[in-house]
């Protein structure tokens, strides 16, 4: 049975990829920072496919040293990941020049960090292998910034930079990337407007590209998907 560890795992596009996975039939492995809705996924988890293992672990996904905790006990648990799917991050309206002093290393260490560590941590296990996946979720922000959101958008842009230097290096060793780039997408950073979600990607779309390109050929690999609004940006 192979494995799938989630970032962002409780929540928004996270949540939705981490059942598509179970239904699948992989083993998963999800963190967040708060135990009782940890716990409480992970049952619904387990309801969804009793044959499979959920390996739950409380991590705060921007911090590197609950990060890395996660992935090892992960590996200890489960075995040889898989997939790997980066879908921590945060969005944070304002301009560079008016942010807070703090910003920029919590959208740094939200949207880009955990993607490099965890390419690290598993990279090398995946070219001995010559197998595996990672997924990044990238952003439509990664493509063309957006004026009232300008460290998002350095941190996506770095993000999807990351995913393409990571392609290259693991292409020869048939290991896959893939960059998953989605509009406006409803999740928690939408929790306070007033939206149709009819005008919205929603975050089982998301999982369901993940899920299909996941199934396609060990010759086939999707570099980058683009999957916005049918109305367009909202």
């Amino acid at each position: 049975m192979k494995n799938a560890l989630i970032t962002g795992s409780t929540k928004g596009m996270g949540r939705a990829i981490s059942i598509s996975f179970a239904n699948e039939g992989l083993n998963v492995a999800i963190c967040s920072r708060n135990e009782q809705e940890l716990l409480k996924f992970k049952d619904e988890l387990q309801s969804i496919n009793p044959s499979i293992k959920v390996f739950a672990q409380v991590a705060d996904g921007s911090k590197k040293a609950e990060l890395l905790k996660f992935a090892a006990g992960a590996q200890q648990e489960l075995g040889f990941i898989d997939v790997v799917v980066n879908s921590l991050g945060m969005f944070a309206p304002g301009s560079i020049l008016d942010e807070s002093e703090s910003d920029f290393e919590k959208q740094l260490n939200t949207n880009l960090m955990p993607t490099y560590e965890l390419y690290r941590y598993f990279g090398k296990a995946m070219i001995a292998a010559r197998k595996g996946h990672f997924f990044n979720i990238c952003s439509v922000a990664s493509l063309n910034p957006f004026p009232q959101a300008g460290t998002y958008g350095v941190t996506k842009y770095a993000l999807l930079g990351l995913t393409k230097v990571m392609r290259l290096e693991m292409q020869e060793h048939g290991v896959k990337v893939t960059a998953i780039i989605p509009g406006s997408t409803l999740t928690d950073s939408w929790k306070d407007a007033v939206v149709d979600k009819d005008t919205m990607v929603l975050p089982e779309d998301i999982a369901s590209a993940i899920i299909n390109i996941y199934r396609m050929s060990p010759g086939a690999n999707v570099d980058e998907m683009i999957i916005k609004p049918a109305p367009g940006q909202i």
